[in-house]
């Protein structure tokens, strides 16, 4: 009689919501990006405790650098009310911020969101949207180009490929780079891709108007045809600047930017913090404290440029 009576209360523990909490609930986030959930962000989350699976659930959108598809996966990750959303890119993090103004937002990997109009400052960021930038604000481009026309000395023209659906480089083209120009001397041609098959007209037209080097700016889309474009800049013998090292690692010339995969490891304890109940608001914008030179000695070799020992020095990595 009494063993009945003990598995029966042992039964009613199990069912109380008391025991349902102990067990604690888990946390839905949600995740729009143009590809793959990063693995650095995942192992950030990770090593905080939350553990997908098992006390978090999170669901994924990718607009696959189809712009136009941003708005609607926002709001359907909206419609799903989770905990607090991520994202990587500007049009994205402008778009859930359009969608909600009371799930907490973390961006990672996006520069210059006060003057995107995502928060108020980088110390007081306010409303419900806080992250992680790519770049300090500033002249990061113009230095770019001046660590490439390190390597391109005689480069009087430098091309320009930019994304006109990425709200961050007409804030670069409007900015940044007619202060570049005037201050290094040189043409600096915008060249524009929102899709791959524009990638060869770009690249056409770079060579067509005599450019000595190419810019690559950091988009998704380039991302995603990052092999494309490193065969195109060699095709076309165009010596190319690009922000992350992905593409060096694979035949591209040179790459200048943060280190990507910090940010994204950083990013955890912006997660962890708004799952324990602090507000985005009382969360400073961080800048990357990582930054990455990687040289491919091999392409330049191919392109026949001597690296600078000066620019060997500083670099993070030389790919032989």
């Amino acid at each position: 009689m009494k063993r009945r009576e003990f598995i029966a209360g042992t039964a009613a523990l199990l069912v109380s919501p008391r025991h349902v909490q102990a067990q604690g609930k888990s946390h839905r986030i949600g995740f729009l990006g143009g590809f793959e959930y990063p693995a650095p962000l995942r192992s950030g989350i990770d090593e905080k405790g939350w553990i997908e699976g098992k006390n978090l659930i999170v669901d994924y959108r990718y607009f696959e650098g189809h712009n136009e598809r941003v708005p609607a996966l926002a709001a359907e990750l909206v419609a799903l009310n989770p905990d607090l959303l991520l994202c990587t890119t500007p049009q994205v993090a402008i778009a859930l911020k359009s969608a909600t103004a009371t799930i907490p937002i973390i961006f990672v990997s996006i520069g210059n969101p006060v003057a995107l109009g995502l928060v108020q400052s980088l110390s007081h960021p306010g409303g419900n949207i806080t992250g992680l930038t790519t770049f300090v604000p500033g002249d990061f481009t113009a230095k770019q180009i001046e660590i490439l026309r390190e390597l391109v000395p005689a480069a009087s023209k430098i091309a320009l490929l930019t994304n006109p659906g990425n709200a961050m480089h007409k804030l670069v083209l409007a900015e940044e780079i007619p202060r570049a120009a005037r201050k290094l001397g040189i043409a600096l041609p915008v060249l524009e891709a929102t899709a791959a098959e524009h990638l060869d007209i770009a690249f056409a037209s770079a060579s067509g108007q005599r450019a000595d080097a190419i810019v690559v700016f950091g988009d998704t889309l380039f991302l995603r045809q990052a092999s494309r474009i490193v065969a195109l800049a060699a095709e076309h013998r165009l010596p190319a600047m690009y922000l992350f090292g992905q593409s060096t690692n694979i035949g591209g010339l040179i790459s200048y930017g943060p280190d990507l995969a910090d940010l994204f490891h950083r990013a955890g304890g912006y997660v962890d913090k708004i799952l324990k109940g602090t507000k985005p608001s009382d969360l400073p914008v961080e800048q990357p404290t990582k930054f990455e030179l990687v040289i491919n000695l091999k392409t330049a070799k191919a392109l026949g440029l001597t690296v600078p020992p000066s620019l060997l020095a500083r670099a993070n990595e030389v790919i032989e």
